[in-house]
């Protein structure tokens, strides 16, 4: 049921969210009582104070998932019921979806009709897609001599570090958190310190599902503090990190300076967004060209801010991105009519204009867009034009809502552009021709190429980077599952003769 922007902020007016870490099954302070501030960058009003938790509260977390996963309770419960008790949690998730989905726009600025999409359909749908899964993990028989049976057996992989970002908080805990538990691993969430919100709430819904004390924990804190302490905890198995390229290599660090932990990694990403000289400007591209910039206010590790449109077909192509941009509405994220929201903090809405300003200082033209006097961390949706491929908005990570536009020749000039970068996480092709777009989806390196539309694909299809935009692991699919569990050999020895 669509509702208006007097329910969800009556909504947002009677929330009390809890602050607190979730250790062992109960909510707590952190050892040492000291608190962090999380605020609506929307408003810059105060939402409450957090626990911030360090190296004494992980420790305590973490010794709590050990716990749990040794004794087997979740780890050696029969797949039926890992199976059952994660479906209870997506109808929890998606019978407080509204709760969520206010609490999560209040705490990150996104607009209130992407958290009701996220929360509400996407993430239930994720606990019970792994649900699902839970009891089909299957192992092998391998061929052998008669004098052996040789078990092949996967196993789950221990103590989980879940490190989310703060662009989609509750989704990307659910991405972790539902294929590990499935797995039979027991958890311990880092949330980022600008949105805990939502995942101390959803570990609250995942104890009333019945997951039993100690294989979700919540410990709220800066990379600094907790981040670093799970990253090198020597009784945690494998990370899984969200987030920038640059905290993404401390990981990898933090595991050869400890117990050489796996570390899955999905990183940053420059993507770029090609339309071909065959295609149609028509307005399906035009509307995949702008939302796969602005969505989420370009908060997003795979937005298309680098658009390669072939030269004949640059003019139209602006024109008429443009006047789709001025029909944008930014506001009050807690408004169905908002499209975008605020940036995440006024530090990186500073940061985000200085790209902008950056990009007129080495040329680039500025059609529309930039800062806009109101209250909030708010930056209006930009549009430049005559983006050479060597200008720092062509090549940094930006995270705001800012499109470039980029004059290629032809489809090896599109292609030579779209590789040179450090980065390999998402690419859109739109052409007529399948046999141009196959050898574009073939040539580009990194992890998801869509063709004739910007999708990120769906919960069955694995998602992640090459090159600097991850590791070999995977989020999504039966993939992410791998991360999450081990292999063993079983080699028994028999009798040949009786």
């Amino acid at each position: 049921m669509s509702l208006t922007y007097d329910h969800y902020k009556a909504m947002s007016d009677t929330l009390s969210p809890n602050g607190q870490a979730f250790i062992d099954g109960s909510f707590c302070d952190a050892v040492d009582g000291s608190t962090f501030t999380t605020i609506n960058p929307a408003t810059g009003e105060t939402l409450g104070h957090v626990a911030h938790c360090k190296a004494a509260d992980v420790n305590r977390a973490v010794a709590a998932a050990r716990r749990s996963f040794n004794d087997g309770v979740w780890s050696r419960a029969e797949p039926s019921v890992r199976k059952e008790i994660l479906l209870k949690l997506a109808g929890l998730v998606a019978e407080h979806h509204q709760e969520l989905a206010v609490l999560e726009s209040m705490d990150t600025g996104k607009t209130i009709t992407d958290c009701l999409h996220e929360i509400g359909t996407e993430a239930p749908k994720f606990f019970q897609w792994y649900a699902e899964l839970a009891d089909k993990i299957f192992g092998k028989v391998a061929p052998s001599a008669e004098d052996a049976l040789a078990l092949i057996v996967r196993e789950p992989v221990g103590v989980v570090g879940a490190v989310v970002p703060w662009n989609f908080p509750m989704l990307m805990a659910v991405w972790k958190m539902a294929p590990a538990l499935a797995a039979g691993c027991s958890v311990v969430v880092k949330p980022a310190e600008q949105t805990p919100l939502t995942a101390i709430r959803l570990a609250e819904l995942a104890q009333e599902a019945g997951i039993p004390d100690g294989v979700i924990n919540v410990v709220p804190g800066y990379g600094e503090t907790a981040g670093q302490a799970i990253g090198l905890h020597s009784d945690i198995d494998i990370v899984s990190f969200t987030g920038s390229t640059e905290v993404g290599r401390m990981f990898m660090r933090y595991a050869g300076d400890s117990n050489l932990k796996g570390i899955g990694l999905e990183l940053g990403g420059k993507s770029p967004f090609i339309v071909l000289e065959d295609a149609d400007i028509n307005d399906d591209l035009i509307e995949h060209a702008v939302m796969s910039a602005f969505w989420n206010g370009g908060q997003n590790c795979s937005a298309n801010m680098r658009q390669l449109i072939a030269e004949p077909l640059v003019d139209t192509f602006l024109e008429r991105v443009c006047q789709r941009v001025k029909a944008f509405k930014l506001g009050d994220p807690l408004d169905p009519a908002t499209d975008i929201g605020s940036m995440i903090t006024e530090d990186h809405k500073r940061n985000v204009m200085n790209y902008i300003e950056q990009g007129s200082i080495e040329g680039a033209q500025m059609l529309m867009g930039g800062d806009i006097d109101m209250a909030g961390s708010f930056v209006l949706p930009t549009v430049f034009n005559g983006v050479t491929p060597k200008m720092r908005i062509a090549r940094e990570e930006i995270f705001g809502p800012v499109l470039g536009v980029i004059s290629v020749k032809n489809m090896e000039e599109a292609l030579a552009v779209a590789r040179d970068t450090d980065y390999g996480l998402h690419a859109t092709v739109f052409t007529k021709d399948i046999d141009r777009a196959i050898h574009m989806a073939r040539s580009l390196p990194c992890g998801t190429v869509s063709v004739n539309g910007f999708s990120e694909g769906d919960i069955q299809t694995p998602f992640g980077g090459y090159k600097q935009s991850g590791s070999l692991a995977r989020d999504n699919g039966t993939e992410a599952l791998d991360q999450y569990l081990q292999t063993k050999t079983i080699w028994i020895t028999t009798k040949t003769q009786f």
